[in-house]
């Protein structure tokens, strides 16, 4: 299980993530803040449009859909995470946050992966490592190689 430490999504939303993998209906549970109404501050409205745009263009990428690809809250079998973590050379080991890699390690694997909704809080305390347009350019080429190596193949 993957939760990000700033608590933006509460824990008790985990077991159903927990019950979607036991219960065979997803290999692979990611987390979408997307779905319910947020807290006025908890997502800056560029980071909103950025997940949009990523979620849409993964959905398309790996033939399933995801609506958001940086949710920092995924689960998934240890046996599966280590089969990622094996085939990491494929994609390259470039990504600052680790969601995309997980999510195309995910993809390559035939994974299912289920969009799971999670209510997602403003930050009460410290704030993003996320440097908003220097991360976003390194997703964004990402993307573009991932697609060469697995839309475009």
């Amino acid at each position: 299980m993957i939760l990000d430490a700033d608590l933006t999504m509460p824990p008790e939303e985990l077991p159903k993530f927990y019950e979607a993998l036991v219960s065979g209906r997803t290999e692979f549970a990611n987390g979408v803040r997307l779905v319910y109404p947020m807290e006025d501050r908890a997502m800056q409205f560029m980071n909103m449009c950025a997940n949009k745009f990523f979620g849409i263009a993964f959905s398309w990428a790996l033939g399933q859909p995801v609506k958001d690809t940086l949710c920092g809250t995924k689960v998934l079998s240890r046996e599966d995470y280590l089969r990622i973590a094996a085939n990491r050379s494929f994609f390259g080991d470039f990504d600052p946050f680790g969601d995309f890699d997980l999510l195309f390690g995910a993809s390559k694997l035939n994974l299912r992966i289920m969009d799971i909704p999670v209510r997602y809080r403003e930050r009460t305390y410290g704030k993003t490592n996320i440097h908003r347009w220097a991360h976003g350019w390194i997703l964004l080429k990402m993307l573009g190689f991932v697609l060469l190596r697995i839309k475009f193949v």
